[in-house]
């Protein structure tokens, strides 16, 4: 359509346009805040690889001094702190171009709380790609992976393929307008926080390339001395609550025990053997008393000096018409599941046993078996009726936890753009739930694609199933350089309740 003749009424459409482009740009908190939750990670595995590296290079001059492994250590530490030098160089020049761009953004360094524009996406084009820091960087990688790799050529020649550090520019299909840079393809069109993330990414990259080159000249002199400075005893036992002739069965040993130094180990006044796990294990069958045992542990310690510890187990010991309720998956009662329940009344048959629950109902499956179903969180008190004498178990109830949001093995991040492209859609999990067969199925989203391919955003929203297949049109055109966000995911699990997910961000290279 041809743009009016009249001026003004030129000039409103052109803002309308930039207003258009303006909002269309714009990035939600939610991807935001999903940024910088990858990011802290990153930072946070820095932190322990580091300290990982810290406690070789320890260990390094404990080496040197020991006169069986001071002539190795001479020859292989030097290349351990060529590695330290060379990484810390990479790190630190990472870390000045975070500052810059966070500078750019209008972040105060003299004030740690400082906030800047972390969705803005033109100043990490500018600096990273238009001004060439980026290709900078490249090298700078290029030049230490390169270096790491000629600390020792023999060592090199083990880590040559397999080294985190890829500075290969990703195959982009950009519909005719050629290859573009490493740069382009990781930092144009990238907000703000995104950019840190990537740059934390390539930080980690260095110190777990350090991390892995330093273990190995360590391990060329010898396995790392590792120099424990408090010993405790391990003790347990099988039960605290007992009734008359039943076995009371006590663990003990010592954590952080050296095979060369095994402890000696007594159980109730009895000195017990060690199995192969340098534990003690002695079954004692108790009275009709509730008692304890107490289990002596010596040992010697690293200097040489003899210590002992005393531990005390006490148990009690029921009587033997005590009734008693257990669950038979968990301790915790979850609504909208069948929580399956063991009831006995002790000594009294099942037929005089009559059992009843505060919040929610009870279902008899069988003799002593019944499916407790809760209606509201907090607590339910379930009571056993045993011959006329009531007993009361208070148990927990909780709802069934959220489940995460799945697409193909992933849960958002860095993902080949091939690999993204063939998945089917996306999959509610409940990780390291107790109950087994418990489902959630994912029933609508909103597709959002920016960055490589997208001149403007392709959204496709309020897609009512879990399938990509709605999303197609927009999926197809994902590439190398694009972000994909999975927003407004819902899910519905055990008892038609609905969930509110949280949103995926991809990064497709």
């Amino acid at each position: 359509m041809a743009l009016p003749k009249e001026p003004r009424q030129k000039m409103i459409n052109l803002m309308y346009l930039v207003l258009t482009a303006l909002l269309a740009l714009n990035v939600s908190a939610e991807i935001i805040n999903a940024f910088k939750v990858v990011d802290n990670s990153l930072t946070s595995t820095n932190t322990v690889v580091d300290r990982s590296t810290g406690t070789i290079m320890e260990s390094f001059k404990l080496k040197l001094q020991a006169p069986e492994s001071k002539v190795k250590a001479e020859v292989w530490m030097p290349k351990a702190e060529t590695a330290n030098r060379l990484t810390k160089d990479v790190y630190d020049y990472i870390e000045a171009i975070k500052t810059k761009i966070k500078v750019e953004a209008g972040f105060n360094p003299a004030d740690p709380n400082s906030t800047f524009k972390e969705d803005n996406i033109d100043i990490s084009t500018r600096i990273m790609d238009k001004q060439g820091e980026g290709e900078k960087l490249r090298t700078k990688l290029a030049e230490y992976k390169k270096a790491m790799l000629a600390i020792d050529p023999e060592v090199g020649k083990m880590f040559e393929s397999n080294l985190p550090i890829n500075t290969e520019i990703p195959k982009l299909k950009n519909s005719g307008l050629g290859q573009k840079s490493w740069a382009y393809a990781y930092f144009h069109m990238t907000p703000t926080v995104a950019a840190l993330t990537m740059l934390s990414k390539f930080q980690n990259d260095v110190k777990t390339t350090e991390n892995r080159m330093v273990n190995e000249f360590h391990n060329r002199v010898g396995q790392v001395v590792v120099r424990f400075d408090a010993f405790e005893p391990i003790v347990g036992a099988s039960t605290t609550y007992l009734f008359p002739g039943q076995e009371l069965e006590v663990t003990a040993g010592l954590g952080a025990f050296s095979k060369t130094k095994l402890p000696t180990v007594s159980i109730a006044g009895s000195p017990v053997s060690l199995n192969e796990k340098g534990l003690a294990v002695r079954k004692i069958k108790v009275g009709s008393t509730s008692g304890s045992v107490n289990v002596v542990v010596n040992y010697t310690d690293q200097d040489g000096n003899p210590q002992s510890k005393t531990t005390t187990i006490n148990y009690t010991v029921g009587t033997a018409t005590g009734a008693f309720v257990s669950a038979e998956k968990v301790k915790v009662l979850y609504i909208g599941l069948d929580n399956e329940l063991a009831v006995s009344g002790g000594s009294v048959g099942d037929e005089k046993v009559t059992v009843s629950i505060s919040n929610g109902s009870l279902s008899k499956i069988g003799p002593g078996r019944y499916i407790a179903r809760p209606r509201d969180p907090g607590k339910a008190v379930i009571t056993v009726n045993s011959d006329g004498k009531p007993s009361s178990f208070e148990f927990r109830v909780k709802n069934v936890p959220d489940p995460t949001p799945m697409v193909g093995p992933s849960k958002g991040g860095r993902i080949a753009a091939n690999v993204f492209k063939a998945q089917q859609g996306i999959r509610a999990e409940l990780e390291n739930f107790v109950f087994e067969g418990v489902t959630f199925t994912v029933t609508s989203y909103t597709f959002y694609a920016t960055g490589a391919g997208f001149p403007d955003p392709g959204i496709v929203p309020g897609i009512r199933t879990n399938s990509f297949g709605p999303a197609q049109s927009v999926m197809q055109k994902c590439k190398p350089g694009t972000t994909v966000i999975l927003d407004e995911i819902t899910a519905v699990g055990p008892g038609g309740t609905t969930r509110k997910l949280p949103p995926m961000a991809f990064n497709l290279y």
